[in-house]
């Protein structure tokens, strides 16, 4: 069987650089698109930025204590849509066998391809060529035998990057990679790793598969593939919706009754406004609540039938808060989501159509 060719491609600081083309005044200067808010947050940040510490989920407000001339831009989502479907229509050029992870990074299974090109570096130029003259926007590409390190190598020499990790240097670039930079590794599990001596892949290489399960569960059979090159996921041209929902972060903490319940009915209106745009259903609706000092919780309830009429939905949300105590625990953040599909009703992405994947760009505020 041939060698996989994959390309990972992800835009270099998308909604900043969209920003920075469409009006020229914000070039050089050191942006950051969000809500300019107290309870703001980054969304993307210029490599102007960056140079200070700025990154995306960053509050605004410690943003701007690090670059204090740092520029506050509203988003403008259907233009990003717009210039994101733009991209995807370079990579057909090349391939149909296209799967979007969010409004701007796409993994492209080249191995066999529309030009019938050999080699996959070359397809990985072509398509930032005819990014950065068509639309005037600058991507890095990643390019190896498998998503795994496909992604990992996009990331590699941002921004304007190019990496190819070929089988033969897969196992020694593995060996030398931060455990932090593994896909799928966050500050909790990376900690965790540290703690069992873990600090790159030569170290992850060391523990046996029953170990790593033992100390993350299912996902610890993936990073011991990883740890070895081996990630046998294909490239998929659908995806199965698995949930749907909204949150806000409030712009003040609210413990009193009267505010959390009308909080509440507005999330509900928002998630029956969703439901209508994007039909789904599901049987378990799930309130997530973060208080004051940032601790997080849910509750769940799961029907015995598809949850969807809005008195349903209303019932089930009011009865799940009265599971939370917040008289002494004012809340920052509610949010309400439909979960656990209901057959084919799941399918928000079908062979053969691309739809694009959005994700939320900001904290919205009331």
């Amino acid at each position: 069987m041939a060698e996989r060719k994959i390309i990972h491609i992800d835009m270099d600081a998308f909604f900043a650089a969209v920003e920075q083309r469409d009006h020229p005044e914000l070039r050089g200067k050191a942006i950051a698109v969000g809500y300019d808010g107290p309870r703001g947050v980054v969304a993307t940040a210029s490599y102007e930025a960056r140079k200070y510490g700025v990154h995306s989920a960053m509050s605004v407000v410690k943003a701007k204590k690090l670059c204090p001339h740092l520029l506050i831009i509203p988003g403008h989502m259907s233009v990003y849509k717009a210039v994101s479907d733009q991209i995807m229509e370079i990579f057909r050029e090349y391939t149909d066998e296209i799967e979007p992870i969010s409004i701007d990074e796409a993994f492209l299974d080249v191995t066999e391809n529309k030009p019938g090109i050999p080699l996959a570096v070359t397809i990985a130029k072509e398509i930032k060529q005819k990014v950065r003259e068509r639309l005037h926007l600058v991507a890095s590409a990643g390019v190896s035998y498998n998503k795994f390190l496909a992604k990992i190598a996009s990331d590699y020499r941002k921004p304007d990057g190019l990496c190819t990790i070929h089988p033969s240097r897969a196992l020694d670039f593995i060996a030398q990679l931060p455990i932090e930079k593994f896909w799928g590794v966050g500050p909790v599990t990376a900690k965790k790793m540290h703690a069992l001596g873990v600090k790159n892949g030569a170290d992850l290489r060391t523990l046996t598969k029953q170990q790593l399960q033992m100390y993350f569960g299912k996902v610890g059979s993936v990073y011991y593939d990883f740890a070895r090159g081996i990630d046998e996921r294909p490239v998929q041209t659908f995806r199965i919706r698995k949930s749907i929902g909204c949150e806000h972060t409030l712009l003040e903490d609210i413990c009193d009754p009267t505010q959390v319940e009308e909080e509440l009915r507005r999330t509900v209106q928002e998630l029956l406004g969703r439901l209508q745009r994007h039909p789904f259903q599901g049987y378990t609706l799930t309130l997530k609540v973060k208080f004051h000092d940032f601790e997080q919780i849910t509750r769940s309830f799961t029907a015995d039938e598809v949850i969807q009429e809005a008195a349903e939905i209303e019932r089930i949300a009011f009865q799940l808060l009265r599971e939370v105590d917040y008289a002494q625990h004012p809340i920052r953040l509610m949010g309400l989501s439909i979960s656990n599909a209901h057959s084919i009703d799941a399918y928000d992405y079908v062979p053969g159509e691309w739809r694009q994947l959005t994700l939320n760009f900001e904290e919205e505020a009331y």
